[in-house]
């Protein structure tokens, strides 16, 4: 350990030297666990260089003598699927919060047993002369079989140094100390978001000269002459409230619905703007499938039956999760204005169904329609429509108000964790039609 573990990068480095700190730390186990926090000790080995100069970059080991939860009484844990990872705060002469990271290698860990974490590696450039500290802080334990948790942990206390490195100027002088307190930035993995978009911040496509737009949505006013065929809608903002396998779920996802002139009919295309999140687990190939039933207003009525693409390729843990474009067909039933507003939502993944409903009617486009046999007006569309709530004004009635709680109601039900996996990819699933990411598609 004192052999290589905080080596001077490129030059030669002091005797390494190695501290062991506790402190009392608090680990929030992932939601679908059903667990409630817990409270425990960590107990840490920091080894770093006893000594550098000015401009040298050194590694810090970062050692668990002991993590503060344990392998809850639930799976057990097969090998090389636990990673940690966690930020050590530098403090003194500068400061720095210096990410540390260690291997997904551990040996298979029994529920209810000590978690094997392996060590975490940082480096940190030296900039100032004087004695530089070094805090163990907060830590996230990653699981990623049988689907990918977090486990978040730290502090409950003010944590003593573990580990001091005294730093010269080059020329063998330590120089002076400065006081301060590190920046601490967040390094952690994150979960499942609960932030939720409320606006886009890319501009509405621009209707075009024989369009008009308003409260209403976007206007046709091409009527049945067949002069302009691209009618665009406006993008709204849908309070959904949905029935997941898991619980319930309230969300606000921007919307829009576009038309293109096909005959006396159009083909719809509903857009979900900025309404994507990471992926919460592995999802396979062909396993998700979105569709909604668009609700008629106005002159018309009815629905019409929209649907996307499975995921084409399966997705990995941590990356982006788009919902495809909805197409369908609008065949009018009546002649007039006639209203399109996003309706029931349906995912459709691994053999559950999630669906969710507008809490209100939001126009996104309105169209002059012209009434075709057999078309949508009093009932479900031609697109094969299933209807359901949505009706005219795809209305929603639940009052439950916030998120309902997503874990397991009892220990017994705990233990079925690991043949509940396939409901986790659908809550990846079934909700990322709500969660923003850091790019637009």
């Amino acid at each position: 350990m004192l052999g290589g573990a905080g080596v001077l990068l490129g030059v030669a480095a002091a005797p390494a030297q190695a501290a062991e700190v506790a402190y009392a730390t608090e680990c929030i186990p992932p939601a679908i666990s059903g667990l409630p926090p817990v409270q425990g000790t960590t107990k840490v080995e920091i080894t770093a260089p006893a000594e550098a100069k000015v401009g040298d970059e050194v590694e810090i080991v970062w050692k668990f003598v002991q993590a503060a939860s344990k392998n809850p009484n639930i799976l057990d844990l097969a090998a090389n699927t636990v990673q940690p990872t966690g930020t050590l705060k530098a403090a003194g002469a500068q400061t720095a919060a210096v990410a540390m990271q260690g291997p997904r290698e551990n040996p298979p860990i029994p529920k209810n047993t000590d978690m094997k974490l392996s060590d975490m590696k940082g480096k940190l450039k030296l900039t100032a002369p004087g004695e530089v500290s070094l805090t163990p802080d907060a830590y996230n334990i990653n699981v990623n079989k049988p689907i990918s948790t977090d486990t978040k942990c730290a502090p409950k206390e003010t944590v003593k140094p573990a580990a001091t490195i005294k730093v010269t100027d080059g020329s063998g002088g330590s120089g002076g100390t400065t006081g301060g307190q590190p920046t601490v930035v967040p390094t952690l993995p994150t979960g499942l978001p609960t932030d939720l978009p409320t606006g886009s911040s890319s501009p509405t496509p621009t209707p075009s000269e024989t369009e008009t737009g308003g409260d209403d949505g976007g206007t046709s006013t091409g009527g049945g002459d067949g002069g302009q065929t691209d009618f665009t809608g406006k993008e709204v903002q849908v309070p959904y409230e949905c029935k997941t396998p898991i619980g319930d779920k309230e969300a606000t996802s921007p919307v829009q619905i576009d038309a293109k002139r096909n005959g006396g009919s159009f083909d719809l295309t509903v857009q979900f703007k900025k309404s994507v999140m990471d992926s919460p687990a592995d999802i396979p190939k062909d396993s998700v499938k979105p569709s909604m039933e668009v609700a008629l207003g106005g002159a018309d009525k009815g629905t019409v039956h929209v649907e996307g693409p499975t995921n084409s390729e399966p997705i990995k843990s941590g990356d982006p999760i788009e919902i495809p474009d909805l197409t369908g067909t609008y065949k009018p039933g009546a002649s007039g204005e006639s209203t399109l507003s996003p309706g029931v939502l349906t995912i459709e993944a691994l053999g559950t169904t999630t669906t969710c409903t507008p809490a209100k009617s939001e126009v996104s486009l309105t169209l002059d329609t012209t009434e075709q046999a057999s078309g949508a007006s009093g009932g479900g569309s031609t697109g094969g429509s299933t209807g359901g709530s949505a009706g005219g004004s795809a209305g929603g009635s639940s009052t439950d108000g916030g998120l309902a709680a997503t874990g397991a109601e009892d220990q017994g039900s705990l233990k079925a964790l690991g043949l509940v996996a396939g409901t986790a990819l659908l809550l990846g699933g079934a909700v990322f039609t709500f969660m923003p990411r850091r790019g637009l598609r």
